[in-house]
């Protein structure tokens, strides 16, 4: 089996690459679904995340309100403490999941989306890259493309706030994430989002076949 590591920056489009892998016949886990299934009251996650950032992150329900801890990790300088809570559990249940996919199918390309995987290495809160997979996808577009779909993707969802706030947001999330310079030398593929989605699909099924022809090495 081969571990691969999908990762890329806000709106750069590292979604629509795990779809497309996953129509080519990847196993495919969200990382963020994983986190957010952890952080439903009643997972050991969610009671440190409201220890760390205190009541005014739970709603009336009981649940987190995720867009005022988003506010607080990001434009509040806070996202390393973040991570250093969620990031540790949801990658042991990444690797219990390579491991039930590497025993289903021996020949399988294992594929992890996830935002974070260099940062939360560069904040010591979980092993090496490396050691976590055999191959690590980046994908990457201009940071004005990657607001636009920001924007476009919370305005279908509805707010109340205006495209200046929207912008101000989707670049306070881009800056406390590392720069694409930063990432392509460390990364073994990247898949260059700026263009069509055909164009994207291409160069997903090429580095897929390669991925695949590694996985039955």
């Amino acid at each position: 089996m081969l571990r691969v590591g999908l990762t890329g920056g806000l709106g750069s489009g590292k979604t629509t690459v795990s779809q497309i892998l996953r129509e080519l016949g990847a196993q495919v886990l969200e990382a963020d679904l994983v986190g957010r299934q952890m952080m439903e009251p009643g997972h050991a996650v969610y009671d440190a995340v409201v220890r760390q950032f205190g009541p005014e992150v739970v709603r009336g329900d009981g649940t987190l309100d995720r867009k005022r801890l988003a506010e607080l990790a990001f434009a509040g300088n806070r996202l390393a403490e973040l991570t250093k809570i969620v990031h540790p559990p949801v990658i042991a249940a990444e690797e219990r999941w390579c491991r039930r996919v590497a025993e289903q199918d021996p020949s399988a390309v294992a594929v992890v989306e996830s935002a974070l995987i260099f940062e939360s290495v560069k904040q010591g809160t979980v092993p090496g890259w490396r050691q976590r997979f055999d191959r690590v996808i980046l994908v990457t577009a201009p940071e004005t493309l990657r607001i636009q779909r920001y924007v476009e993707r919370i305005q279908l969802q509805g707010t109340r706030l205006s495209l200046a706030e929207l912008e101000a947001d989707a670049r306070g999330r881009i800056a406390a994430q590392m720069p694409d310079s930063e990432k392509i030398p460390l990364a073994d593929y990247v898949i260059h989002n700026d263009s069509s989605l055909e164009s994207t699909r291409r160069q997903t099924q090429h580095i897929y076949a390669e991925l695949k022809a590694a996985a039955r090495v």
